[in-house]
Parts: C-alpha cells; structure tokens; sequence
C-alpha cells in the first residue's frame, strides 16, 4: 500500500491567531452568525497573548487545557487542536474555497495520489467523514483495483485515524453513533439554499479546484435550526462537474451544541419512489417516511 505523507510543520501562536482571525473575518464577510465571529477574534486575543506555546499546553493538558483557556471553549479549543495534531482546519479551508479532498485522503495509510483521486473523482466525496460512510456501505471496495480486502484494511487505518482525532477533538466522544440533525431540518435547509442562491441572494467564493477562471462562483450559506448550525454549498467535486451536478448536490455541514460537525449531501433523486425529489444520501428512509407525510 501507499504510504502516508509526512506530517505539517507545527504551528505557532501567531499562525494559529492569524487562522482564527480569518476565520471571523470570513464568517463576517459570508453573512454569518456575529457572535461566532466575535468569539473567534477573543480567542485569538487570547492564543496571541499566551506566555508559552498554546502546543504545549496542548501536549501537557489535553483539550481540557485549550478550553480552560479565556475566551477559547470547547468548540474553538476542537479547531485549535484540529491544526496542532493535523496541521490543517478542514472548516477554514472549506470558507476559503482552498479545500483539496485528494490531499485530505492521502492521510490515510494506505491511500496514494492515484487511489485518492478515484476516490474523489468516482465517489463523489470530500471529507474524511463521508469517506467513512463510504467505506461502510460497500461503495469503496467496489472502486477499480480496491475490492473487499484492501477495503477493510482501508476501512480499519480509517477508522483508527478518525478515532484518533475525534479524542482529540470531542474527548473520544464517536461522532459515527452520535446525534444526528433532523433530516426535516435538513431537506429545509437545502431548499433555503437553493432558493438564495437561484435569487443570487448569497455570498460567493472561488474554490481552487475546477476553477481555472478563479471566477467567486459558489454561494455559502449560514444559518441555524435549533441547535443545530449548518454551512451549505453546492458540491465541487470531479463527480458533480462530470455529471452536470454543481447545481443540485448540496453539501450541508451541520454542527451541532458540541460543535462536533458531519457532512451530508443532498441530491434529487433520478429513480425509485424518490425520483424526482429531494434526499439525503444515506437517510433516503427517513425522506421517504417525510415525504409519505407530507
């Protein structure tokens, strides 16, 4: 199998108090929630202040250490500890347009240039998480040159990496068998979505990928239900473009009190009982039980 890429270079107090400030930044521009933005910009204050490594209070004291810490809390102390153990914050780069999926898989022991690149030009996915999904539900070992066996081995290193950073993030709390958002809330969200971006009512940004032009030309939305926050944007990924899908895959972030976050896709479904109509990818159930309700 291919081998795993080196780990990023640390980061130091003043990177990671210049990616928070981004991040407030970004959310003020893209019409978010002012009190997440603030909140980003004090912890910043704060992680900028710090007398010693804001690492080394992670390695001696955990993510208890970060959110103990003025202004951080449990969820920006998750994204702080998202960069010190990965380098990288999968949410920032997401806002910027910056996101390369292909890089994300190549973390995964045993995932090379060429496997990570049919993963997200045949699957359709982006995150480690809907990775995940599709490790379980037997679409990965039906990729060319994958099959059962290297599957479960590359559902196994999966497994362990995600485990390793849900510890680090949430206190090993899995995020697999945790709460899920109504998949209501869901499908209303997607139509909130589409509804603002048909009436150009949104914001844009111009991803990296498959955008030669760099042309601001996939609209973010902000909003909330219930506890329940949620980021959406059409998918971007080789699949969709390939298909004539940019406008009708939604991909909806939802985070939740904890600010553990999950990815769902939201697609109109072309057979079965569904045709036609609006699901989530892997709750299908649930939106046929909606939509007999309805």
């Amino acid at each position: 199998m291919d081998a795993a890429p080196p780990a990023p270079a640390p980061a130091d107090n003043a990177d990671i108090a210049a990616l928070l400030r981004e991040m407030a930044d970004l959310l003020d521009a893209q019409g978010g929630n002012p009190y997440r933005a603030r909140a980003y910009r004090h912890a910043a204050d704060t992680v900028a202040a710090l007398p010693e490594s804001v690492r080394r209070v992670f390695e001696r004291e955990g993510l208890a250490g970060l959110d103990a810490l003025p202004g951080v809390g449990p969820g920006i102390a998750a994204a702080i500890a998202e960069m010190l153990a990965c380098g990288r914050w999968g949410k920032l780069e997401r806002l910027r347009g910056d996101v390369d999926a292909e890089a994300v898989f190549r973390t995964v022991p045993g995932i090379g240039p060429e496997l990570a690149r049919l993963i997200h030009d045949e699957l359709g996915v982006d995150t480690l998480e809907a990775l995940e999904v599709a490790a379980h539900d037997g679409r990965l070992e039906r990729l060319p040159r994958v099959g059962p066996r290297r599957a479960a081995a590359l559902r196994a290193a999966l497994t362990a990496l995600l485990d390793r950073r849900r510890a680090l993030r949430r206190g090993a709390r899995a995020a697999v068998a945790g709460e899920q958002p109504p998949v209501e809330a869901l499908l209303d969200v997607d139509r909130e979505y589409r509804e603002a971006a048909a009436a150009d009512r949104l914001p844009k940004i111009a991803p990296r990928r498959f955008n030669p032009s760099g042309e601001a030309w996939l609209p973010v939305l902000h909003t909330q239900r219930g506890d329940w926050h949620f980021t959406a944007l059409y998918s971007n990924t080789a699949r969709a473009h390939e298909l004539g899908r940019t406008r009708d895959w939604v991909v909806i972030y939802a985070e939740d009190r904890d600010h553990a976050e999950r990815p769902y896709t939201v697609v109109t479904a072309t057979a079965g009982p569904m045709a036609g109509r609006r699901v989530v990818r892997g709750r299908e159930s649930e939106c046929r039980e909606v939509a007999a309700g309805a």
